[in-house]
């Protein structure tokens, strides 16, 4: 039932910042982070270029972010509720609809203790879009998460034995939704953590090093908590958990119970 999580990214401009910005029309700011969840490798590297954002539905109107820090970054180092900040931006108030990740050649995963170089798809060299579908209010501060399934992105190459990258990234409008924390004890059970409505998983984590956990991307509404640690530990669910627009529900310290 665990699943690995990875990374999700975006951001909006115009062809310059004051260009795109009617008359009258204040700004916002955005801020573009990129997170994941363990996955079955010893790092995962993903070398980022850039990030372009597009108001519109078609190919024309991508705008390139100014502030993206570019850089080679190691998936596996933001889990547990950790990410990184890829770019700020004060932009004009208004509906942005794509963006699109840029990725550099830079990238590879590590596993056996050995480093394979991980091939990226000629179709990938414009770019990675990602659907958002958002609207940026004035003076409001809104974060798009990227997250990076790095479990279902780092697949095998055949019988080469080498690895190709074709990433699954999950695009999540802060500001549009809750989200839910807590701590696990003791940290070595290492658990999933669930948020359930009726029979839908809705956001999935693992617990960090100090037992810490973070639900993202969780709607409004009421949900079940599951925690489910490795063998030797007892699941434990917490029911009821209200979760409100653009707040962070703050469960009670959990200390599981060995079977």
């Amino acid at each position: 039932m665990k699943k690995n999580l990875f990374f999700a990214l975006a951001a909006c401009a115009a062809l310059s910042l004051t260009s795109c910005k009617k008359d009258g029309e204040g700004s916002a700011r955005l801020q573009v982070r990129l997170t994941d969840a363990p996955g079955d490798y010893q790092a995962v590297h993903v070398d980022i270029k850039g990030i372009e954002v597009n108001s519109g539905e078609g190919e024309t109107g991508w705008v390139a972010l100014q502030s993206v820090r570019p850089g080679v970054y190691d998936l596996l180092k933001l889990t547990g509720g950790l990410d990184t900040l890829l770019a700020t931006e004060e932009l004009p108030a208004g509906r942005i609809s794509q963006i699109r990740l840029i990725l550099g050649e830079n990238n590879s995963v590590k596993t056996g203790d050995r480093v394979y170089a991980l091939k990226t798809p000629s179709a990938m060299q414009s770019g990675l879009k990602l659907k958002v579908n958002a609207t940026l209010t004035e003076g409001i501060t809104y974060t798009i998460l990227l997250d990076f399934d790095a479990a279902r992105s780092v697949v095998s190459a055949g019988n080469s034995g080498g690895f190709n990258l074709k990433p699954v990234i999950r695009s999540i409008v802060e500001a549009q939704s809750g989200a839910i924390k807590g701590s696990v004890s003791p940290a070595l059970a290492t658990p999933a953590v669930f948020a359930i409505s009726g029979t839908d998983t809705v956001s999935t984590a693992y617990a960090d090093a100090a037992g810490a956990f973070l639900l993202r991307g969780v709607k409004p509404g009421t949900y079940k908590v599951v925690i489910q640690p490795k063998e030797g530990y007892q699941d434990h669910a917490t029911e009821n958990v209200s979760v409100t627009l653009g707040n962070v529900t703050t469960l009670a310290p959990v200390a599981l119970t060995a079977e």
